[in-house]
This record gives C-alpha cells, sequence and structure tokens, in this order.
C-alpha cells in the first residue's frame, strides 16, 4: 500500500543559503545602478535586528495550521502598497481598528476563532503589469512601491534607491512596535470593538446588519454582566496581530534572514508570513527559491494561468516535509472566474495530499478601469468572488480557510459600491492610493457582515458530524 503523504517521512532539502536566490532567474526586480551602494545597505540591514522574532513565526504557523484543519479562520488585510509619504500612527491604528471589528464579525460567522494577520509594516514593493509607463508623451520606468523608487513622475524619482531599503526598515519597526502595543495595551478590548461594530449599524443605509450587530452587543453585555470584562480575562483584552507582505525585493529578503536560535533553522525576520506573488512564482525562479528554505509560513498567489504540473512542482518545493501551516494558497481569479480555476486545484491538492490553508483574494482579479479613468474594484464583484470561492469548496468538499482584502482604515473612495454608495463620479473625491485601489473602513466592514452570512450559512447547511471541519 502506498504511503500516506501526512505520515511519509520528511524529505531532505535541497541544500539551501540565504543567497541561492541570486543564481536563479529574477522578474520583477529593479536593477540598481549602483552594486556597491546596494552592498552597503544589505550589510547595514544584516546587522540591524530582525523586525520579528522565531517564536512569533512559531505560533502563527500552529495558528495556521489551526485554519487548514477548519479550527480557526484566516482574516488578512491591509494596504495594496505602504507609503512613506502617508505613514503616521492614525492610519495605522484606523487600519488596525477596522480589521479588529472584522475579525469580530467573522468570529460570530464562522463560530471559530479569527487569526488576524496584516498587509502591514513590510508590504512596500509591488509587481507591475510593465517596465514602464508613459505620460503626456514620456516614458519612464514604473514605479514598484516605496522601498524600490519614487511615486513623482520624474526621471530622478524613478531610479531604483537602495537607500529607501534602510527606510522602508524604519517605517516596519515603528509600525511593529505600534501594532503591538495596540494588541496588548487595551484598545483590543472586545467590549470597545462590538461598541464601535453597533456604531456602523446604526446609519439606515446599514440597517440589514443591525440584528448581528444586537446579538453581538448583547453576548457583550451578558459577558460584562458575569464578570468578564478584559480585566478579569486578559484574552478578552489581547490579540494575537501578525504582518505579512509580498517578498518581492530579495536584496531585503536576505538581508534580514536570520538563524533562529532555538531550531537553528533559517528564518526570513521581515515579516511573520511573506507571500510569492502571481507573477513570481515560477518554480525554478528566484522568489520560490528564497522561500522555500525559510521557516516562516508562505503564501502563494495562485492566478488563471497556474498550470497543473507548476502546481505540482510549487507544493513539494514549498512544503516538502506536508507540515500543517506552512503553506497558504491564496486564490484569485476574478467573479465568474472562479469555477473555471479553482476546482482543479483543489482537486490537485487532494490527489497529493497535501496540507495547506485555503484563502480568497477577490481584489487583483476585479480591478477595472472605471467610466471616469480611475482603476477601481466593485464592491458586487468582489463579494461575488467570495461567494464563489465557498461554493467551489462547498462543492469539493475542502475548507474554505480564509479571505485576504486589500483594505485601509481611511476613509477613501478608490473601490465603487458598498452601503455607502460609492460611485465612478466620487473616485476622484479621495482617491490616495498609489498602485491598487482599495476597500474603504465602510466597505470592509461590510464585506465582513456579508462574509460572515456566508459562513453561518454554511454552518448551517453542514451535515452536524462535518461541523467541527467547517
Amino acid at each position: 500500500m502506498a504511503q500516506d503523504a501526512r505520515t511519509a517521512p520528511t524529505p531532505a532539502r535541497p541544500a539551501w543559503d540565504k543567497a541561492g536566490w541570486r543564481a536563479c532567474p529574477r522578474v520583477q526586480m529593479p536593477d540598481y545602478p549602483d552594486p556597491a551602494a546596494v552592498a552597503a545597505v544589505e550589510a547595514q540591514l544584516g546587522r540591524y535586528p530582525p523586525l520579528v522574532f522565531a517564536g512569533e513565526v512559531r505560533r502563527l504557523k500552529a495558528e495556521l495550521a489551526r485554519v487548514g484543519a477548519g479550527q480557526a479562520f484566516l482574516l488578512q488585510g491591509g494596504d495594496c502598497a505602504e507609503s512613506f509619504a502617508e505613514f503616521s500612527a492614525d492610519n495605522i491604528r484606523d487600519t488596525f481598528k477596522v480589521l479588529l471589528q472584522m475579525a469580530v464579525v467573522l468570529t460570530w460567522g464562522a463560530q471559530l476563532p479569527v487569526v488576524k494577520l496584516g498587509r502591514m509594516a513590510g508590504q512596500f514593493a509591488k509587481p507591475r503589469s510593465a517596465p514602464t509607463e508613459v505620460v503626456g508623451g514620456q516614458e519612464l520606468p514604473s514605479y514598484r512601491g516605496d522601498i524600490i523608487n519614487g511615486f513623482d513622475f520624474t526621471p530622478e524619482a524613478r531610479i531604483p534607491d537602495p537607500a529607501r531599503m534602510l527606510q522602508a526598515y524604519t517605517q516596519a519597526a515603528a509600525s511593529l512596535n505600534l501594532l503591538r502595543a495596540f494588541s496588548t495595551g487595551g484598545y483590543a478590548d472586545i467590549h470597545r470593538v462590538s461598541s464601535w461594530i453597533a456604531g456602523f449599524a446604526e446609519g439606515p443605509e446599514a440597517e440589514r446588519y443591525r440584528g448581528i450587530a444586537d446579538r453581538l452587543s448583547d453576548a457583550m453585555a451578558f459577558m460584562q454582566a458575569a464578570g468578564m470584562t478584559a480585566e478579569t480575562s486578559h484574552q478578552l483584552g489581547t490579540v494575537e496581530f501578525y504582518t505579512s507582505h509580498e517578498a518581492l525585493l530579495l536584496e531585503y529578503e536576505e538581508a534580514l534572514a536570520r538563524i533562529d536560535s532555538t531550531t537553528g533553522l533559517p528564518v526570513a525576520g521581515s515579516g511573520h508570513m511573506i507571500w510569492i506573488g502571481d507573477r513570481t512564482r515560477q518554480p525554478d525562479g528566484a522568489h520560490v527559491e528564497f522561500c522555500r528554505g525559510v521557516q516562516n509560513p508562505i503564501g502563494l498567489k495562485c492566478g488563471p494561468t497556474l498550470t497543473t504540473d507548476d502546481f505540482k512542482r510549487l507544493l513539494a518545493k514549498l512544503n516538502p516535509g506536508n507540515e500543517p501551516g506552512r503553506l497558504t494558497l491564496i486564490a484569485r481569479f476574478g467573479a465568474g472566474n472562479v469555477g473555471d480555476h479553482l476546482p482543479r486545484l483543489i482537486r490537485v491538492v487532494a490527489e497529493e495530499g497535501a496540507e495547506v490553508v485555503w484563502t480568497c483574494d477577490p481584489m487583483h482579479g476585479n480591478t477595472i478601469k472605471s467610466a471616469s479613468g480611475y482603476k477601481t474594484r466593485p464592491f458586487d464583484s468582489v463579494l461575488r468572488e467570495v461567494r464563489e470561492f465557498f461554493a467551489v469548496h462547498a462543492a469539493e468538499g475542502s475548507i474554505p480557510g480564509g479571505v485576504h482584502f486589500e483594505m485601509t482604515g481611511q476613509d477613501v473612495t478608490e473601490c465603487t459600491g458598498g452601503v455607502r454608495a460609492v460611485t465612478d463620479e466620487d473616485l476622484s473625491s479621495r482617491y490616495h492610493t498609489a498602485c491598487d485601489p482599495r476597500l474603504n473602513a465602510s466597505q470592509s466592514l461590510e464585506l465582513a457582515f456579508l462574509v460572515a452570512e456566508e459562513l453561518r450559512a454554511r454552518r448551517r447547511a453542514a451535515p452536524a458530524t462535518a461541523r467541527a471541519a467547517v
């Protein structure tokens, strides 16, 4: 009888070195004009403390293992690309606040703990569809995120500058410091978060969500009356909050890689989870080579062009020991396309006996150009892709582990739709993103309510014997 992949002995990994990616084909990375300046920055970053610690990484991996087993749900959200100019304590607080609200609503819907993972403190680099862009007849290199070059459309700003890695590190360190304080200093008190949710549902446009908000308020009142407060229960006043980003700029990632003193294994010190984008997931490419060797949880964006053969190679290469919580598959197909692609990938995972977390990114496949000329994402398309994701998993008998949103706590007008009805004509009023359009605070929380309703309905429809795995 063939040995089950889940119990097979862990195969030996090919030799890995944190600089080994340099011998592999590289895409979506800058060509710095001054190699000596790059080496100096890398050396300086190599002397800095890691931004995250191995023990935190191991905790996240254990929590993601529970997600993969259907015992928790994953919420991942934050900026499309963090900005040096927009960096402020208020912006960090507001995004963290919305993620907390979303997590509480999703906890109600899933009846499971929610793992909170921010696209924060490291999401500075962005892949682009073309290496150059043309404005007013002038062609310049594309903006690739503040860690690489500047947003201003000038020849000087668009030159890749390695010193930007140092500024990114400083901003990430400050962001993590504030996030840790918010997570443990009382700001995350569940009673406070519940009151914020009730405030959202008070408006007439959000009336359909008032029933859920009222039930959450009643639960909080009961807990308080029973003496369960942040003062009496540590778990009610604090949260575990983790950070993630796309590991696109490998010079930065290599410089912050460290050896875990407990296990002696390499860890990416730049963030708790790092992911590989849909444009950089070549099985023999530089990004896969770097990510395969670190012990962090790894995300893999899975788009429509992912072939079965490449998918099998990536599963084996990124998680050769089939470790639960190691690999999160982030599906991003676009509304109307999920049924054409996701079932095939789910069946490959089942055939390979692979331990994975399935999560849905309904943002990247639903970007359009509005009639007013702005790049946007319709709220209804985002919601449709999430619903299709859940429907396919229900049909395949697999576990839909989470959702992944580009969002902000700011009151921006970048995605159309939602209860506050952002229109094409509204986009110009508060369109602040440097790259992709983000859900604003109201749209993010509304989406959490709608996903919670999906999760609640799925639990009710599941046979009683299977509910523990939903």
